[in-house]
């Protein structure tokens, strides 16, 4: 079974079969970042209840990369088969989350827990779904299959399976703030 998803993970790459000489491409010769995390965080997740001293080396491992590459997916995260991590850097993924196969996220996104309220909870989010740059999912809401969200969109209501969602239009105020913003110029 961890080979199945280890694979299924290198696949989504273009990479169709492991070897010694892949695995030490992917993680020294030219680092995929998303994909070595990937193998550790499946690591992880295997070892968690069958080996303790596995477990806690590649635990260590994973915290390294987590800080490295800027990705905080905790191992309890639930996810399925081929995932796919596009870009490193600011993605938050709460650690009761469930993914489901074939999803692929980008940078600067987050899923993330509602403290309050009827949707207080976490997302699950289903298969072949595509979360776009600096997208936030947030609550105890469905996501379902075959969705795409867009780069900068915040979801926060479930969603039916085939959907697309994009952010609101930008709004433009005829008022100068820059002032408020830009501090001790030079001129």
């Amino acid at each position: 079974m961890l080979k199945d998803y280890i694979l299924s993970d290198f696949k989504r790459c273009g990479i169709q079969k492991i070897s010694i000489g892949v695995l030490f491409s992917t993680f020294y010769l030219q680092p995929n970042p998303g994909l070595k995390f990937m193998t550790i965080f499946r690591l992880t997740q295997h070892y968690r209840r069958k080996n303790r001293l596995l477990f806690y080396f590649f635990f260590l491992w994973l915290r390294r990369l987590k800080v490295k590459y800027g990705f905080d997916i905790s191992y309890r995260t639930q996810i399925g088969k081929g995932f796919y991590i596009g870009h490193f850097g600011n993605i938050v993924i709460h650690g009761d989350t469930i993914i489901g196969e074939n999803c692929n996220i980008s940078q600067g996104m987050t899923i993330g827990v509602s403290n309050y309220g009827e949707k207080k909870g976490v997302p699950t989010i289903g298969s072949r779904v595509f979360i776009g740059p600096n997208a936030g999912v947030f609550g105890n809401i469905m996501i379902g299959n075959n969705v795409t969200i867009g780069a900068n969109a915040v979801v926060t209501e479930n969603i039916a399976d085939g959907k697309t969602i994009l952010p609101s239009k930008m709004t433009v105020i005829d008022k100068d703030l820059s002032p408020y913003y830009i501090q001790n110029s030079s001129n």
